[in-house]
């Protein structure tokens, strides 16, 4: 973990988590027409509690070897959308649910800049002595 993942903690992780699956929910949405096309999400709970835990450590061999820090945002493989409905195209967008699902994400976005801010805002305040 790098000293700004730890300084600014979980919601600082968490931003990486929204944004990518922002990413992915727009990508959704506009492939609505297209045949064929497979819906992908990705699993908040399951990145957010692997990008909490503390990683490995890496064994080095070697003086020359540089140990790694940790990388900020959990590497994950999205997950495709059962639909509640079939169409028959194949494609299995449902345009009400990937944007209720864009808008409550974008919501938990900014809380979780919000959260950052009001850490970074903090950390620089004990530096000044304000």
């Amino acid at each position: 973990m790098s000293n700004i993942d730890a300084l600014l903690g979980l919601p600082a992780r968490a931003l990486a988590v929204h944004d990518q699956r922002n990413t992915l929910l727009a990508n959704n949405i506009a492939n609505a027409d297209t045949p064929g096309f497979k819906a992908r999400d990705l699993d908040f709970r399951a990145l957010l509690k692997s990008a909490s835990a503390e990683p490995a450590p890496i064994r080095t061999t070697r003086a020359e070897h540089i140990s790694s820090p940790g990388g900020t945002a959990p590497a994950s493989e999205p997950l495709y959308r059962r639909p509640l409905q079939n169409s028959a195209d194949g494609n299995t967008v449902e345009t009400d649910i990937e944007q209720a699902a864009f808008a409550e994400n974008a919501v938990r976005y900014q809380a979780a800049v919000r959260f950052v801010d009001g850490r970074a805002k903090s950390l620089l305040s004990a530096i000044r002595g304000d």
